[in-house]
């Protein structure tokens, strides 16, 4: 599509998002034929609007393997925009990600809300997220409330969705996989820990579902 390809579509429908369908057509891909649960954030509560929500958006695919996928939208450029046409990378350059071992969206709402705030992290630090890094906590569980051993979190390329050109340039998707405190502790003292827990993890589960009843650690 030119530039000039792009403005006309833009100026004749004012709902066009080029962004969102491309992040929504790479999930079809992976799910045909499923529906997503998606949930929005309110309009007056987005950052745009003076609010503290960075994203739009989420949908939870039902992998029917046991898991919810988990993904952001708002961290790359979804809305036409032309200055944004042809860029090297969509805004940020990715969308978060995150599989969780568990059976209905409605169970995944904490993992939304802490999406939410790496988003706030990277908009007001400026400071964005790559493979292989990892994500210290405070040393409590990931969801608040709860026993689990899972405190803190590592980066890796999704598993199973492909990174996309896109009009407004390239979007990974950076998927967030939970780790114990044992693990970021190892990480922690040598960074070449965190190739060696990937490997150990995908021996036995390749898609690195987060799985928050974990007890046993890879390090």
């Amino acid at each position: 599509m030119t530039r000039e390809e792009y403005a006309a579509k833009m100026n004749a429908d004012e709902e066009w998002a080029p962004g969102w369908d491309a992040v929504e057509q790479e999930f079809e891909r992976l799910y045909p034929g499923k529906e997503p649960v998606h949930y929005g954030t309110e309009f007056h509560t987005r950052a745009i609007f003076g609010g503290d929500q960075y994203l739009d958006g989420y949908s939870v695919y039902d992998s029917g393997k046991g898991y919810q996928h988990i993904v952001t939208y708002g961290m790359s450029e979804l809305y036409a925009d032309e200055e944004a046409f042809g860029g090297e990378y969509s805004r940020w350059g990715y969308e978060m990600t995150i599989k969780l071992k568990e059976d209905r969206a409605e169970e995944c709402l904490w993992a939304m809300e802490m999406l939410s705030n790496l988003a706030r992290y990277t908009y007001t630090t400026e400071r964005f997220f790559e493979a292989g890094q990892f994500v210290a906590g405070n040393g409590t569980p990931l969801h608040i409330g709860t026993d689990s051993l899972i405190t803190a979190l590592i980066t890796v390329h999704d598993t199973s969705a492909q990174t996309l050109e896109t009009l407004h340039g390239r979007v990974e998707f950076i998927q967030l996989v939970g780790i114990t405190e044992a693990e970021l502790a190892a990480i922690k003292e040598d960074r070449n820990n965190i190739q060696l827990l990937i490997e150990r993890m995908k021996k036995e589960d390749p898609e690195l579902v987060t799985d928050m009843r974990r007890k046993k650690s890879y390090l």
